[in-house]
C-alpha cells in the first residue's frame, strides 16, 4: 500500500477502504506523506466525492489522530452543538447555560471567528481572564465538578484535522461536504458526547448558500453522526441577515446576557429556544417540543439559565463580574448612530455585508492568528419588515475611531434595501432534519 496508489484510486473515481484511509492520515501524521501528496489526495475527494462509508472512516481515522475525551463515564448526559457559522452567532452563550441548568452537560470544543463568521472563543474572552486553553485533564474535570465546558481545541486533540484544514484552505478544497463533515464529526467524536445538534446556516451570511446546499450537508453528518453511534439532529436555520442585533464580541456578550435575563431580542432567543429543545428531545429530557420549550422558557424567567453562564465563566478563570454589570465589559471609545436615508420597509440587511463590515472594524480576522478588538461591533436597531422613517435609526456602530465608524456606516448603508410595502422577514428556522 502506498499514497499514490490511493491517491490515484480516488482520482479515478473509486471508494477507499478503510485500510486505505487510515494508512493515508496516519502517513500525513508521522511524516511519511508529504504535503504536495495529502493537497493531491484532498482534491481528489473534492472532485470525486465519499461515500458515507469512507466519510465514517475519515471521520473515525482523523478523530484517533491524537488522544480521545471519555465524557460520556463522565457525564452520561453530555450534549454539544455545532453551528457551521454566521453573523450575530453567539447561541452557545445561551443555550449551553440553558440546556445545563435542565440537567444536561455540556462538553463543547469550539473555535475562533475567520472572516465575517463570530467565534464563540473570541466573544467569552470577552470576560476578564476567561480562558479556553484547558488541558484534556482540566477539561474532563471541569465537566465532572460544573457539568459545563467550552473550550478550545488542544493541539493533541484531533491534529489531523489541524493539518488537513490548513492544507483545504489553500488548495480550494474547503467546500467538499465529505471534508467538511468529517472535519466537524471528528472532534465531535473525539470528546465523546453522545447527542449533537448541529445548527446548519443558510442564506446570504452562510457558506450554504442554498436550502439544497444546507439539507444536503445536515443529512451527511446526521447519517454520519448515527453511523459512529451518536444521536444528532439539524436545524437549519436563516442567515440572510444577522441573528439577533449584536454583532462583534462584547456586544454580543451583552446581547446573550439580556437573553439570559428574558429580555433579549425574539428572534435570538426563540432560534436558542429550538435548538436548546432539540438537545432535550434527543437526551428524553422532553417528549414533544411545547415541553421541551415550556421548561425551558421557565428556567430563563427564573434566572435559572443566567447562573449556569456564571458558573462557566468562573470555572475557567474569568471574572463574572460584567454578568450583573454590562459596563465591564470592553466598551469602543465611538458609536455612531446610522439613520435611514428613505422611508419604507427594509426589505434585505444582507448578513455578509454586515459579517464584513465588523471585520473591517476589527470584530473579526482576515487571517488566522489576528487579534481581535473585543469591544467593536455593530447593534442593529431595525430588521427585515421593520417600517422605519428616513432619518430614524438603523444601527449604531462602535469602533475605535471616527474614521473607522464613518467608513463603516458607507458600508453598512449598501446592506440595506427599502420596499414601499409590507414585507414578511425570512424564517428563522428553515427546517429541522433528524
Amino acid at each position: 500500500m502506498n499514497a499514490l496508489d490511493i491517491i490515484a484510486k480516488k482520482r479515478d473515481g473509486l471508494a477507499l477502504s478503510e485500510e486505505e484511509i487510515e494508512f493515508f492520515v496516519h502517513g500525513l501524521m508521522d511524516g511519511e506523506i508529504p504535503d504536495y501528496q495529502a493537497a493531491a489526495w484532498l482534491m481528489a475527494i473534492y472532485l470525486r466525492d465519499m461515500n458515507t462509508e469512507e466519510t465514517k472512516h475519515l471521520t473515525y481515522a482523523m478523530a484517533h489522530s491524537g488522544r480521545t475525551l471519555d465524557v460520556e463515564r463522565i457525564a452520561p448526559l453530555a450534549v454539544d452543538k455545532h453551528s457551521t457559522g454566521g453573523v450575530g452567532d453567539k447561541t452557545t452563550l445561551v443555550v449551553a447555560p440553558l440546556v445545563v441548568s435542565a440537567g444536561l452537560a455540556v462538553a463543547k470544543i469550539s473555535g475562533r471567528g475567520l472572516g465575517f463568521t463570530g467565534g464563540t472563543l473570541d466573544k467569552l474572552e470577552s470576560f476578564p481572564g476567561f480562558t479556553s486553553d484547558l488541558s484534556a485533564a482540566r477539561f474532563l474535570e471541569n465537566l465532572a465538578q460544573h457539568r459545563i465546558v467550552v473550550a478550545g481545541q488542544t493541539p493533541d486533540l484531533v491534529p489531523a484535522d489541524g493539518k488537513l484544514y490548513a492544507l483545504r484552505d489553500v488548495t480550494a478544497t474547503v467546500g467538499s461536504y465529505p471534508l467538511i463533515a468529517s472535519s466537524i464529526m471528528s472532534k465531535k467524536l473525539a470528546v465523546g458526547a453522545k447527542v449533537i445538534v448541529l445548527d446548519v446556516k443558510v442564506g446570504k451570511g452562510a457558506f450554504m448558500k442554498t436550502d439544497d446546499e444546507a439539507l444536503e450537508l445536515a443529512r451527511i453528518m446526521i447519517d454520519l453522526a448515527k453511523s459512529l453511534d451518536k444521536n444528532a439532529a439539524g436545524v437549519i436555520s436563516d442567515m440572510n441577515q444577522p441573528l439577533g442585533r449584536a454583532v462583534g464580541n462584547a456586544l454580543e456578550v451583552k446581547e446573550a446576557i439580556d437573553t439570559l435575563k428574558g429580555r433579549g431580542p425574539a428572534d435570538f432567543a426563540s432560534h436558542c429556544l429550538t435548538v436548546a429543545s432539540q438537545m432535550l428531545l434527543l437526551t428524553g429530557k422532553a417528549q414533544s417540543e411545547e415541553e421541551a420549550r415550556s421548561k425551558l422558557e421557565g428556567l430563563l424567567n427564573s434566572g435559572e439559565a443566567l447562573g449556569q453562564l456564571e458558573v462557566l465563566v468562573r470555572a475557567q478563570e474569568g471574572d463574572p463580574a460584567p454578568i450583573a454589570n454590562q459596563a465591564l465589559l470592553p466598551q469602543a471609545p465611538v458609536a455612531r448612530t446610522v439613520v435611514s436615508p428613505e422611508e419604507g420597509y427594509i426589505s434585505q440587511l444582507d448578513a455578509l455585508a454586515v459579517g464584513l463590515t465588523a471585520t473591517d472594524l476589527g470584530a473579526g480576522r482576515k487571517r488566522k492568528g489576528d487579534p481581535v478588538d473585543h469591544a467593536v461591533g455593530i447593534v442593529l436597531h431595525r430588521k427585515i419588515g421593520d417600517h422605519v422613517k428616513r432619518g430614524e435609526e438603523l444601527c449604531t456602530i462602535h469602533a475605535r475611531s471616527s474614521e473607522d465608524a464613518e467608513r463603516a456606516e458607507a458600508s453598512l448603508l449598501e446592506a440595506y434595501a427599502w420596499e414601499k410595502h409590507p414585507i414578511e422577514p425570512p424564517p428563522l428556522v428553515h427546517r429541522i432534519v433528524h
